[in-house]
């Protein structure tokens, strides 16, 4: 089968490439699934890198989430499976006309729902709202996120909003304000004007947020410290600055801030089954009444994977960039 893999890690534009590969089967527990469309996500990339938190051996076949139809059960898996139309995450080797996925981790598609949203409903939607209820706040709190303008960012606020939840959403560039004007989202403040934090604590109060959710990562932190209120809680999601975190003592210890990592790997892990078909069940109710905008930014066939990698590092981008085999 055709597929987009890599011999070595390396820069994603670069190094991966179209390539033939045995077409896998699906093993006990097991579906073999015929992808239909699969994003391009950041942590794709940063894999490709080799600098990411799970290093696959070489050589390997990108991607982690997809929309497609099951085509064959392994042993022990259901068998009425077969011919559903599906979403999956968090299985290696989906930039591909075929992968193979634990027959847990399937999340049958409704029919009304699009290929486009559908292949992009777990990595980012579940991870925002896992980051959501990681954060622990309650109706009416505050709180303060970078990259607004990214995919968590975007669906935070969806689901801010419908909880009843207040956020100040914090941009990099003046230009991305409109883009998410036009998508509904307010308190929308770009990070290069001299007095953002000023503007923001003009929103949350001098009580300051519940919490912070950093994904940028630099000098960022330090004015998210100073946003936050008495025994707030700062979570770095993500550092696309590629910049160490930078935070000053004094909030921390003045504030009794907490400081927490999220990875969704491992909070998806821990979330019991029973609050992972509520969560899905939440997530997909928001895409279905048109809350949740989950768009493609563009389709790339598997013979172009260093057009479809520059093409989802471009920024301004309506949504994720996809390969359709």
């Amino acid at each position: 089968m055709r597929s987009v893999g890599h011999d070595t890690f390396g820069a994603p534009d670069q190094v991966l490439t179209q390539r033939e590969v045995e077409t896998p089967v699906a093993g006990p527990g097991q579906v073999l699934v015929r992808t239909i469309l699969s994003p391009i996500h950041n942590h794709d990339l940063v894999t490709v890198t080799g600098n990411y938190g799970v290093k696959p051996a070489l050589p390997a076949v990108g991607g982690t989430e997809a929309v497609g139809v099951v085509e064959a059960v392994g042993e022990g898996a259901d068998e009425a499976l077969v011919g559903r139309r599906v979403a999956v995450a968090g299985s290696p080797g989906t930039w591909a006309e075929y992968f193979v996925a634990p027959a847990g981790a399937l999340v049958p598609v409704p029919d009304a729902m699009t290929d486009e949203a559908a292949a992009q409903l777990i990595s980012m939607p579940f991870s925002a709202i896992s980051l959501v209820e990681f954060l622990g706040v309650q109706e009416g709190d505050w709180i303060v996120q970078t990259a607004a303008n990214g995919a968590v960012g975007k669906i935070v606020a969806v689901l801010a909003r419908s909880r009843g939840l207040k956020v100040v959403n914090l941009v990099r560039r003046e230009a991305a304000i409109a883009e998410l004007a036009e998508l509904g989202i307010d308190n929308v403040i770009a990070t290069e004007s001299a007095d953002w934090v000023a503007q923001a604590r003009a929103l949350v109060g001098e009580a300051g947020a519940r919490a912070a959710v950093d994904s940028v990562g630099g000098d960022v932190a330090n004015g998210l410290a100073e946003l936050l209120g008495d025994d707030g809680l700062l979570v770095t999601f993500g550092a696309a600055s590629n910049q160490p975190l930078v935070i000053s003592s004094g909030p921390i210890i003045f504030k009794q801030l907490t400081v927490k990592g999220f990875w969704g790997a491992k909070v998806s892990r821990a979330t019991s089954a029973e609050d992972r078909t509520r969560m899905f069940g939440e997530l997909i109710g928001l895409v279905l009444d048109g809350s949740l905008s989950l768009t493609s930014g563009g389709t790339f066939g598997l013979d172009q994977p260093s057009d479809a990698v520059v093409a989802s590092q471009s920024p301004g981008r309506s949504g994720k960039i996809m390969f359709r085999p």
